[in-house]
C-alpha cells in the first residue's frame, strides 16, 4: 500500500496516472467497499443478533460477512444458542460450513431477526430484492421475523425505486410466464424479460423451480409500491414480487471510503 500511495504522487507530479495505476486504484476501492460491506454486516450483527436469537439469513455477497460474523462470535462463546434459516441454497451451504445451526420454519415459524441483503432500497427503506433469484424465500423469512434489517452497499441507495436498479424482479410458475408477461406490459407498461441463465442453456430456475420475470416497469411516473405489488401477487401464475414494502427498520450501507452510514424508518 504504502508503495503504491508513492507511485500515485510521482506519477501525479511528473505523469498521468498509469494503465497499472487505474487498475489498482479500481482493486484498492473494491477491497475498500468489500471490507466496508463487512464492517456493515458485523454492526448490524452486533446490534440486532443474541444469544438464543433465531435469527432468519439472508442472501448475497454482503450477507456472506454476516455468516462470518456469526462463525467468529459463535466460536468465540459470545453468541451461543443461535438457530438460522437461511433464504437460498447458497446461505445454507454457508451457514452448514461455518458450523451454524440450521433450522427451519417448520420447527421455528416464528424468528426474531432478519438481516438482508437489498438491490435497491429508497427514501422509505422501500427494497427492490430478487436480484439472486431468491426472493420469494427471503419475502417468507422476513415474514416470519419480529425484526427486519438490510445490509447493502451504498450503490443500492437510491431517492426511489428504479433509479439506479432499473427492473423489478417477479417470480412465476413456469406455465404461466407468458400470460403473466403480458399481463403486466398491457396493464403496467414498460417490458418483461424472462431471465436467462449465464452457464446452462434456458431460464433461471429458482430454489422453488420457478422462473424469474424481470420487468422494467415505467419511470416516468409515480408508484404506490404497496398497491403495484398487491396487482402483481394477483395475477395467476405470479409467485412473488421482489417489493419489499415498509418493513425494513433500518440500513446498513457500506461506503467506498471504509465508513459506514445508517438509515432509519422514519
Amino acid at each position: 500500500m504504502q508503495r503504491y500511495l508513492f507511485t500515485m504522487v510521482w506519477n501525479k507530479v511528473s505523469h498521468s496516472p498509469t494503465k497499472t495505476d487505474r487498475i489498482i486504484t479500481r482493486m484498492t476501492s473494491k477491497a475498500t467497499l468489500e471490507n466496508a460491506k463487512r464492517a456493515a454486516a458485523f454492526a448490524a450483527g452486533e446490534n440486532h443478533v443474541f444469544s438464543g436469537c433465531r435469527l432468519g439469513v439472508g442472501s448475497g455477497s454482503t450477507v456472506k460477512y454476516l455468516v462470518e460474523f456469526l462463525a467468529d462470535r459463535t466460536k468465540k462463546g459470545v453468541l451461543k444458542n443461535i438457530v438460522c434459516v437461511p433464504t437460498s441454497f447458497l446461505t445454507r451451504k454457508w451457514l452448514l460450513d461455518a458450523g451454524l445451526q440450521l433450522t427451519t420454519l417448520e420447527q421455528t415459524p416464528e424468528l426474531d431477526v432478519c438481516i438482508d441483503g437489498a438491490d435497491e432500497v429508497d427514501a422509505e427503506l422501500n427494497c427492490i430484492k430478487g436480484g439472486g433469484g431468491c426472493l420469494t424465500q427471503e419475502k417468507i423469512v422476513q415474514t416470519c421475523a419480529k425484526h427486519f434489517f438490510v445490509i447493502a452497499d451504498i450503490g443500492k441507495d437510491s431517492k426511489v425505486l428504479g433509479e439506479k436498479f432499473h427492473h423489478l424482479p417477479i417470480e412465476v410458475v413456469p406455465s404461466a410466464y407468458v400470460p403473466v408477461m403480458r399481463w403486466i406490459q398491457n396493464r403496467e407498461g414498460g417490458e418483461c424479460v424472462l431471465r436467462m441463465a449465464v452457464k446452462k442453456c434456458g431460464p433461471v430456475i429458482t430454489d422453488n423451480n420457478n422462473y424469474i420475470i424481470d420487468w422494467n416497469f415505467p419511470k416516468d411516473k409515480s408508484h404506490d409500491w404497496a398497491a403495484l405489488h398487491q396487482r402483481l401477487v394477483n395475477l395467476p401464475g405470479v409467485v412473488e414480487s421482489g417489493l419489499f414494502v415498509g418493513v425494513a427498520e433500518k440500513v446498513y450501507f457500506a461506503t467506498p471510503d471504509g465508513s459506514i452510514t445508517t438509515r432509519d424508518r422514519s
